[in-house]
């Protein structure tokens, strides 16, 4: 299960985060320089925990900063919050809670008294449920379905400290928000070209599934109910929110962009 999570999170760190950099209003004339803290950050994941793998984790940590920065650019020129610009926000900002919590964890340190292994999912899910989630309701929603998913974003982060039951509610918001962001993509596809249109499909389709596994989850450590065992989530999932949803979703953001 450690390296399928290490592949899902090199391929948030290294592909989806610059891709969806590219198609954002806060983006710098390249994002060449993301690649200068992703690299570091890709690197530690991969090595044994101890002091060089928590000075690279830290390097990325240090790079995600920089997004916090660039959304605080835009709020200040702009200084107004519409629906599209919360889902903006909450994609600069997840990333640096997943960052946070890689160095926790290449640090054997139990941060907010989480496991490693907790914290080592919250570095993926923070980089899909997170920027990834909140780049797509930026990009392919407005109104209710750009404000449910950072919405169901935090109320799960705060699910993590609150108990089960907030974290419940979490994805049901969270699923909610997805499903009409998926809407939202199927609806772009019936006006675009072959390749856009199957890309966006894909990204919308997987999330009626995906996100029914994420309730199914939730529900179960509240009440009696089945789930899925925690690897079999990760290869069900989380493969498919990186792959299915987030990889194809902004490459078909990026072809639109380039038409």
């Amino acid at each position: 299960m450690t390296v399928l999570v290490h592949a899902v999170v090199s391929l948030g760190m290294l592909i989806v985060v610059p891709l969806g950099l590219t198609l954002l209003p806060t983006r710098t004339t390249s994002t060449r320089w993301w690649f200068a803290f992703a690299v570091p950050g890709a690197v530690a994941l991969w090595l044994p925990r101890g002091a060089v793998s928590i000075v690279l984790a830290s390097v990325y940590f240090a790079g995600t900063l920089v997004l916090i920065a660039l959304a605080a650019r835009h709020f200040f020129q702009h200084r107004t919050v519409s629906t599209r610009q919360v889902a903006l926000y909450t994609a600069l900002a997840t990333p640096s809670i997943a960052a946070l919590a890689l160095v926790a964890e290449r640090s054997s340190y139990e941060l907010f008294g989480f496991n490693l292994t907790v914290l080592s999912l919250t570095v993926a899910h923070f980089h899909f449920a997170g920027f990834a989630a909140a780049l797509m309701a930026y990009l392919a929603a407005d109104g209710l379905a750009a404000v449910s998913v950072p919405l169901g974003t935090a109320i799960v982060l705060l699910g993590f400290f609150l108990g089960d039951p907030v974290e419940l509610v979490g994805a049901v918001v969270l699923t909610a928000g997805m499903w009409l962001v998926g809407w939202n993509l199927w609806k772009r596809s019936q006006r675009a070209d072959r390749t856009t249109a199957i890309l966006l499909t894909v990204s919308g389709s997987v999330l009626v599934l995906t996100m029914l596994l994420a309730v199914s989850w939730a529900l179960g450590h509240v009440v009696d109910t089945p789930y899925l065992p925690l690897e079999w989530m990760v290869a069900t999932h989380g493969v498919a929110n990186a792959v299915g949803f987030a990889l194809c979703g902004v490459l078909a953001m990026r072809r639109e962009g380039a038409r």
